[in-house]
Formats: structure tokens, sequence, C-alpha cells
């Protein structure tokens, strides 16, 4: 493996307001107990990611950064084999108490169906 190929660069990051805005108003919703998924073709090469971690759901910053940190490196680790989309991924109430192990699980999930409809 080339090293860096598993960093998540600003390329691969959804970075700006309207970014975001297209996924939520015309993006596919993909959920389960842990995580709702927003996904929506985005022109380009390449999957892109973007973070909307409430504190509605999960209250202390301990924990965002947490669920945020597990689902950077699920992204990272899937990269390749998702199509070119941009993804919102916030999380549910239940993200917030579950370990490492099962929310791993669900993104990967997620991945794997995304991967499977090329977001169509």
């Amino acid at each position: 493996m080339v090293p860096g190929t598993l960093s998540l660069r600003r390329p691969h990051r959804l970075t700006k307001p309207s970014d975001y805005q297209a996924v939520f108003r015309n993006g596919r919703r993909f959920a389960d107990s842990r995580f709702v998924i927003l996904v929506r073709p985005n022109g380009l090469e390449h999957a892109r990611l973007g973070l909307a971690i409430a504190r509605r759901n999960v209250p202390t910053a301990v924990a965002r950064n947490r669920v945020k940190r597990i689902v950077r490196e699920s992204f990272r680790l899937h990269r390749a084999s998702l199509p070119a989309v941009d993804v919102v991924v916030m999380a549910q109430r239940e993200a917030a108490t579950a370990d490492r192990k099962a929310m791993a699980e669900s993104l990967a999930r997620h991945w794997t169906k995304i991967a499977a409809c090329k977001a169509h």
C-alpha cells in the first residue's frame, strides 16, 4: 500500500455548507439504530465524507469526538470500494454508548450497501 493512501485529506471531505445542503436535500438515506447516512452522487472520481454528529444525540464532547474518529477510520478503510458519492454521516442516540466494534460493523454494512447500489 502506498503511504498516505488511507489519510483523509481535504479532497475527500465535505468542506462547504453548499455541499452538505445538496446531500441533505437530494441524498438517499440509509439508517440503522446507530447511524443515519445520506448519500448523493458527486460527479467526482472519489467519495467524500461529511460528519453531522448532533449534541442532542451524542451529548458529551468526548463521545462525539470518539464517534467522529471511528466514522473517519471506517470511511478511510472502505473509501476505495465506494462509488463517487458525497456521504453525510449522522449519529443516532445509540452510537453514544455503542462500543467501537459495534459501530465499525454498522458502518461496514452501510458502506457495503452504498457500494452495491452505486447510490442510484
